[in-house]
C-alpha cells in the first residue's frame, strides 16, 4: 500500500491499481495523490482506477491532478477510470468545470475493474 493512508490508498487488485479517495480531497492531500497518481502510470498496470465513492469533497487541486494523470496515463498507453458514484459536491466539480467528459467514469468500482 502506498499513499497518504487518511486520504489517499493505493492497491493493485487483479493487476489493476486501484486508488481510494477518502473524505475531503483537497491542496493538503494534492502532493500525495500527485505522486501516486503518477507512479500508477508507469506501474506496469494496463489500468488505473480511482474510487471516488468516499470522496465528500474535491477541490481545483484534485481536479488537476486527475487532468495531469489522465495525461500521464495517454502518454504511457494506459488506462485511467474513476469511479464512483460520486458524492454530490465531487460530481458538482465535474459540472461546473466541464471536465466530466475528460474522464471515463463508471458507477461503481466493480465496472470500473471490468470497462
Amino acid at each position: 500500500m502506498i499513499g497518504d493512508e487518511s486520504v489517499v490508498m493505493a492497491t493493485t487488485r487483479e493487476g489493476i491499481v486501484v486508488i481510494r479517495l477518502r473524505g475531503a480531497v483537497d491542496a493538503d492531500s494534492a502532493p500525495g495523490l500527485v505522486r501516486v497518481l503518477a507512479e500508477a502510470a508507469v506501474s506496469g498496470s494496463s489500468r488505473t482506477v480511482v474510487d471516488l465513492s468516499d470522496t465528500s469533497f474535491a477541490d481545483s487541486h484534485t481536479l488537476h491532478a486527475l487532468l495531469d494523470a489522465q495525461k500521464l496515463h495517454r502518454a504511457a498507453g494506459r488506462s485511467l477510470v474513476l469511479a464512483g458514484p460520486l458524492q454530490v459536491a465531487v460530481r458538482r466539480l465535474f459540472e461546473v468545470t466541464g471536465t466530466g467528459a475528460a474522464f471515463r467514469m463508471t458507477d461503481s468500482l466493480e465496472s470500473a475493474m471490468t470497462c
